[in-house]
Formats: structure tokens, sequence, C-alpha cells
């Protein structure tokens, strides 16, 4: 099964000839440019500043800014850089991981189509499964990698750290996926601050901190009785049941959004299994489904495809097929059709407070009867993303769901 954190480099994957034998490496050519240039020329040049930063691993490390050449360790890292320069998301974007395209294929299809020259820019291999490969990066002279957290023991262990440093590039750890509602934030200002772009950075947090204080306050004054919850981590990506989530992620999501997650104190990290005895016992009256497009990593699997303009008739059915798991048997929420899909991607972007009202309107319909999830995901586009809002990031088996 591929990893949903992970996905395997393209075939069609950019090659490089960095270390092909009489061709420099770009950072020497460039000095050798501008050596060239000094004794020809009397204008000053000018200067980047170079600034130190703590990134989310807690590593001090020196970039020089704004920064104007970029790798992006993961694709989706997209999902911020649309809020930070929408318009013209992809500038000094060298090189990137092609897991956008396989794992969210809708929002590839619509940054595409409005910047067609994404897809130009160089793809490489994953550092958590050893394909990077370190001179197509230093042929593409990046100011810095953004690289998730996540990567890092493979990143060290592989000695990609200490080989990009000989080099002059430095790594920037950011976290959308491991604790993002601690790490979000954090990377937010971290990518903000590289790109010069603190005031779209702090206006996005503002947004996202408003719309979580909408579900706060509520829960806060009502102190309602929780929900037992279940999150179904891609449900019917495999045959196995079934992965989940512990205290983070969508654990910490179902605990914002006033749900008690049944896989907290089973599953010690982000990212675990429970199997189906455990779910039985556990007797959820929510379920929770994440889901998406994986139609390049699982053909015609049994996943629940929700996202941006998914055809919602067709992820009702496959929803309704995963309640007859073994897993399933005699629970509440299948009993009462309380069980829903939500877009997994919520799980990986900054987007991750419309996961927090969906999950607080499905769990406490009566306390959120105004709550709009949708129209929040609506303005978030319109106020801050370069693509257009569509339907389709969620649906429940629940008649009376909006």
């Amino acid at each position: 099964m591929h990893d949903l954190t992970t996905t395997p480099a393209s075939h069609e994957s950019v090659r490089f000839c960095a270390g092909a034998p009489g061709i420099r490496p770009v950072r020497i050519a460039a000095l050798l440019a501008l050596s060239t240039l000094a004794l020809t020329s009397w204008a000053p040049l000018a200067a980047a500043d170079e600034v130190v930063v703590t990134d989310i691993a807690g590593r001090e490390v020196s970039v020089e800014t704004p920064v104007k050449r970029m790798i992006l360790g993961e694709g989706r890292q997209i999902y911020l850089l649309g809020v930070l320069q929408p318009k013209t998301p992809f500038q000094g974007v060298v090189g990137w991981r092609e897991d956008l395209s396989q794992a969210d294929p809708e929002n590839y299809a619509a940054y595409a189509e409005k910047f067609p020259q994404l897809e130009q820019i160089p793809t490489f291999g994953g550092f958590k499964d050893g394909t990077f490969d370190v001179e197509q990066a230093a042929s593409l002279d990046p100011d810095v990698i953004f690289m998730n957290v996540e990567s890092q023991s493979a990143t060290e262990d592989a000695g990609y750290e200490q080989k990009l440093a000989a080099l002059g590039i430095p790594i920037v750890y950011v976290d959308f996926r491991e604790d993002p509602i601690a790490d979000t934030p954090k990377s937010i200002r971290l990518m903000g601050e590289l790109l010069d772009e603190q005031d779209r950075a702090e206006a996005f947090i503002d947004f996202s901190n408003a719309q979580m204080a909408r579900v706060a306050r509520v829960l806060e004054q009502a102190e309602p009785e929780r929900p037992r919850v279940f999150i179904d981590r891609a449900g019917g990506y495999t045959e196995e049941c079934c992965m989940s989530f512990g205290p983070h992620n969508f654990g910490d999501y179902v605990t914002l959004a006033g749900g008690d997650n049944i896989a907290d104190g089973i599953i010690p990290g982000t990212f675990g299994n429970l199997n189906p005895e455990q779910i039985i016992a556990a007797n959820p009256q929510q379920v929770v489904v994440t889901g998406g497009d994986w139609e390049a990593y699982v053909p015609g699997g049994g996943w629940v495809g929700v996202g941006p303009g998914e055809e919602m008739d067709e992820a009702r059915r496959k929803l309704e097929a995963l309640t007859h798991r073994v897993a399933m048997t005699g629970i509440d929420a299948v009993a009462n059709d309380q069980v829903h899909a939500i877009w997994h991607q919520f799980y990986n972007s900054p987007y991750y407070f419309v996961a927090v009202q969906r999950l607080a309107k499905w769990f406490h319909p009566d306390l959120f009867n105004d709550l709009d999830p949708e129209a929040t995901l609506r303005e978030l586009h319109e106020r801050f993303l370069p693509v257009d809002y569509r339907p389709g990031y969620w649906v429940s088996l629940d008649d009376d769901d909006e």
C-alpha cells in the first residue's frame, strides 16, 4: 500500500546532469559570472539579507531573504503558497515533489488551468523513500528547500542535510500534518517571513483563528456531552481496516469540534491503526471517513471520492458501502446514519479550521445550526486563494445534513 504521507517518484521526473563531466554546478557558475561582472562594471550588486530562523524542528537555519528560488519538499505546500502569493503562486518554485497531481488531482487541475507553467516545474523523488537526488537539487540552485518535518529522520539518516549544507542549500522544516494545530501557524509565519509576505501570513492566521473561535465559544458556553467518534483515515483505500488518528491531526480536530476520539489513548502518535474489535467495542456514535480521488494510487478502489467538484451521488454510494465492513457491525453511528466523509487533505493543509467547523456541525447540529462551513470555505477561496471554489468536500448518509 502506498503511504498516504509519501508518493513515489514519477518516471517522468525531470532529470539533471549537474554531476556530468565538464558541467559546473550552478552556484559555481553563478559566482564566476558575478566575478566577471564585477571586473567589467562599476554598478553595485544588490545583496540579499541573511536571516537566521528557527524552523519547526527547532533548528536555527540561515537563509538569504527574500527567498527567490525554492524547492518544495511536498507539492501540497502549494496550499499555503496559494495564500501567500495568490497572483503568482508558483513564483520562485524551481522544483517540487510530484504528490499534488496524485494525491489531489482536482486541485492540481484547477491550478494547472490557471497557471499552466506548473507543468514545466521539475519534479523529484522523495526524502523518505530515498529517491531524492542531491545533484538534481543543486542544479536548480535553490535558496531554500522547504521540507515537511516528518521527513527529518529519513533526511538525516541519508545524510541529505550535510550534503546540501556543503552546497550552501539550507533545509527549513515546516509542518501541516504531524501536529497541525500547534505547528501550522508557526509554519505560515515562517514561510511568510522568508518570502517577505508577512502581512498575508498574519491576515490568514487571523482569519483561521476567528473561524476556530466560532466553534470554541459555543462549546465553552454549552459544555455539551461529547459523542464518541471514529475517524476512518482513508477508509476503503485498502481492504484492511482501519487506519485512524491518535491525539493529533484529525484527532485534535475531533476534540476541538466537541467530540471524543475513540483512538485517543490507543494510538499514541499522530497516525496508527485500530482493529475491528476495538471499534465495535467503542461503539462510536459518529464515523467520519477521510477521502479523496486516489485513482492514481488505487484504481477503482473503495475510497470515497470527495474534494472540489467531485460527484456526490457516487461518493455517497461508496460511503454507504463502507458501512458493511466488519468493523461497522452493530455500531450506533451506522444505525443512525451518522456516517460522513470529508476531504482527506484537510489533514495536510492550513485549511483545517474548515474541517473543525464541519465536524462540529455533524456532532452538535442543534448548537451549530447557524454555522455554515461551506460559506467559510467559499470565503477562504474568495479572500485568499487564486482558484475558484467548487463544492464537493464532504458528504453524509444523514438525509437531514445540509
